[in-house]
């Protein structure tokens, strides 16, 4: 199996610039991407249970793996939830399959969002990790535009092995996601 461009330049590339910049001794210090995390919400699938078959078929095309059909905890009487029922969908990426999704997500669907000028800074969590949301799947170019019938955003978790804030942002940084200034 090749190995992914991004993960090459990780090891080229971002890995010794980190160990420059931060002045760590040892190569082990170097922050990793541990996994990516996407999550569908789907509440409205209380009313019609056939919104989980789109968000399942969306996360499928656009990762490659089949997500996970996530189940409400409680039941809710305010929202007409009752406890199993489905709401949402889940995918965790690690490996090859992680530093492609990276690379699709940054050079093909982030460009192609109107008015895109760049990830938002403060959407670390001050231990490392980065979250972002999509208000929409059809940036990316994986989807049948005929088989989506409503909007559904989604959001995406770097998930990064520091707990530094500043280190995460170089990581990511370094890996081509665009932050703006």
């Amino acid at each position: 199996m090749k190995m992914p461009e991004l993960k090459r330049k990780y090891t080229e590339e971002v890995a010794p610039a980190l160990l420059k910049d931060f002045g760590w001794s040892n190569s082990m210090m170097v922050p990793k991407l541990q996994k990516i995390v996407l999550n569908m919400g789907l509440g409205e699938a209380v009313q019609d249970p056939k919104i989980i078959d789109i968000g399942v078929y969306t996360l499928t095309r656009i990762t490659g793996q089949k997500p996970v059909v996530t189940r409400a905890k409680k039941s809710i009487s305010t929202f007409k939830l009752r406890e199993g029922l489905p709401i949402g969908c889940s995918v965790t990426l690690r490996g090859n399959r992680m530093f492609e999704f990276m690379e699709r997500l940054v050079h093909f669907s982030l460009p192609r969002m109107r008015d895109f000028n760049g990830l938002s800074k403060k959407s670390f969590d001050g231990h490392g990790n980065y979250n972002f949301g999509l208000k929409d799947q059809l940036i990316f170019p994986e989807i049948d535009f005929d088989k989506i019938d409503r909007l559904k955003g989604m959001n995406i978790t770097f998930v990064s092995s520091t707990s530094d804030d500043k280190e995460a942002e170089a990581l990511l940084r370094g890996l081509g996601l665009p932050l703006k200034e």
